[in-house]
């Protein structure tokens, strides 16, 4: 199946919302309680917060027959040449297909003159981990975090260009 990476337009907002809610919740069952997932996503991605990251950021989508399967989104590259990858999901049918490598790839390509990018993944996101390390991300930090009060064991990575 033919999938198509482009930058994500205001039409595609309520697709993305979805994706990011099912890879939530599967990703981090387990790791965040449920409660604390779902206060987080009505925060991060409400339509307000989707606007800025279209308008502010570089967000891309994947898509597949015309229905959107994964998103990214990285901050726009400052001064140093760096960009944070804010964000990277896909739907869990589609997890392990290559799309997200083609979302990072298409990323790179898009941010002009990044020399590296950041990520921080929760330490027991195993999926996530595994991908960052594939794509040659290097770990050069860990801290816990007070996520809505629930403590996280995060990880801070980078990938030099």
């Amino acid at each position: 199946m033919k999938t198509t990476i482009r930058t994500m337009q205001s039409n595609d907002t309520q697709n993305v919302q979805e994706v990011a809610k099912v890879s939530w919740n599967v990703t981090y069952t387990g790791i965040i309680p449920e409660d604390i997932q779902e206060r987080f996503l009505a925060g991060a991605y409400n339509n307000e917060v989707m606007q800025r990251r279209i308008d502010h950021s570089v967000m891309l989508v994947a898509e597949q027959e015309e229905t959107v399967v994964g998103f990214a989104n990285f901050s726009r590259v400052n001064d140093a040449g760096e960009s944070e990858l804010a964000a990277i999901y896909l739907h869990p049918e589609h997890q392990g297909s290559g799309i997200g490598t083609a979302l990072l790839q298409e990323g790179i390509k898009q941010l002009k003159n990044v020399k590296k990018i950041f990520i921080t993944v929760e330490k027991e996101n195993l999926i996530g981990k595994s991908f960052y390390d594939a794509k040659g991300f290097e770990t050069i930090d860990g801290f816990e975090e007070d996520f809505d009060g629930h403590m996280l064991q995060s990880i801070r990575m980078v990938l030099t260009l």
